[in-house]
């Protein structure tokens, strides 16, 4: 079997190597399954570069999100069977209720093996059902971005829903979804790129405003012409520091913001964060989500026939170009490698 690993240097960053290995034999309550699709997610140049605290020193399989077909199972594997159709949980362990520190150590391509090989073994709890309207290619794009997006919107505070507007930041996997999942919930939305082009684009897919950040470099000011002063009902946050500020400045009274995202990097923000407080606005940390968030967003999905924006496609041999085409950040959805 062949499978990638993420290996440490001496000096950042680490490189995917391809290996030959052989394949684990099944443990009590775990499951086989032959991924034909993964994709990547930021985090994913993060666990490259070093810049990422959640992995260790070895070498592990890199990627979270990845889909595929049962293969294998054991006979205490619960309803599962062989050629099932499934998508694996970015957290291993976190199947349901209240976020716990300890789900950390089984975060796929992270602190413990994710996806990008030609077969992985996983405990029959950390799988979900593929709808039979998408491929396996689709579903590949939704353990870690479209479950977050599902969480910042549906699952945290109030559902967003008809009479809100959400404003999402960028055209990456999460404000993608989130703009996709906002539309199809009723609500209208805001965008912003620093591409003319991205931004057409997101007019195809449902965004009611967008707003070019380069030639208007005080876009929270834009938000608030257009929502005439009164701001967004939720922020889909996924710059971090340096874009924090405006959006706090974009938020409406009694509103959230979701923060999602470090594309500015890790320092704190150089803003006063009491808007927070005057506005009594919500800033709400969001990791991923539970196994239970996703069989919820499925359904959603399902309602609504949601297919995933795939920017584009690369076989198992070229992962190193699928990584190289994320870091372009010239983009829009999701990158998917084939396997």
């Amino acid at each position: 079997m062949k499978q990638y690993l993420l290996e440490p240097r001496d000096s950042a960053p680490s490189e995917i190597v391809l290996h030959e290995v052989d394949p684990r034999p099944l443990k009590a309550g775990e499951v086989s399954v032959r991924i034909e699709a993964s994709s990547l997610n930021y985090r994913d140049l993060l666990m490259k570069s070093g810049l990422s605290a959640s992995g260790g020193s070895d070498p592990v399989v890199p990627l979270s999100d990845g889909s595929g077909v049962i293969d294998e199972v054991t006979g205490d594997a619960g309803d599962w069977k062989v050629g099932d159709k499934v998508a694996l949980t970015f957290f291993r362990d976190w199947q349901a209720g209240r976020f716990d520190m300890a789900y950390h150590g089984a975060a796929r391509g992270g602190s413990c093996d994710g996806v990008l090989a030609e077969s992985v073994v996983a405990p029959a709890h950390s799988l979900v059902k593929v709808p039979g309207y998408l491929s396996t290619r689709e579903a590949a794009t939704l353990p870690c971005a479209a479950v977050t997006a599902w969480h910042a919107m549906m699952e945290r505070g109030h559902p967003v829903g008809p009479g809100d507007t959400v404003l999402c930041l960028g055209t990456g996997g999460v404000s993608i979804f989130a703009l996709q999942m906002a539309k199809a919930a009723g609500a209208k939305v805001i965008l912003t790129s620093g591409s003319d082009e991205k931004l057409a684009r997101a007019r195809s897919l449902g965004a009611d405003e967008t707003i070019n950040y380069r030639t208007t470099p005080d876009w929270d000011r834009e938000v608030h012409r257009l929502t005439e002063k009164r701001g967004v009902d939720a922020v889909i946050e996924v710059g971090g520091p340096g874009t924090l500020e405006k959006s706090m400045n974009s938020v409406a009274a009694g509103g959230f913001i979701s923060l999602i995202g470090v594309l500015t990097g890790f320092a704190p923000p150089e803003t006063s964060l009491f808007p927070l407080v005057k506005k009594n606005v919500d800033l709400q940390g969001i990791y991923v989500g539970s196994r239970e968030m996703f069989l919820r967003m499925l359904s959603f999905f399902e309602q609504h026939q949601i297919r995933p924006v795939i920017d584009g496609t690369f076989s198992f041999e070229e992962a190193s170009g699928a990584y190289a085409r994320l870091e372009g950040a010239q983009h829009l959805g999701k990158i998917v490698i084939e396997h």
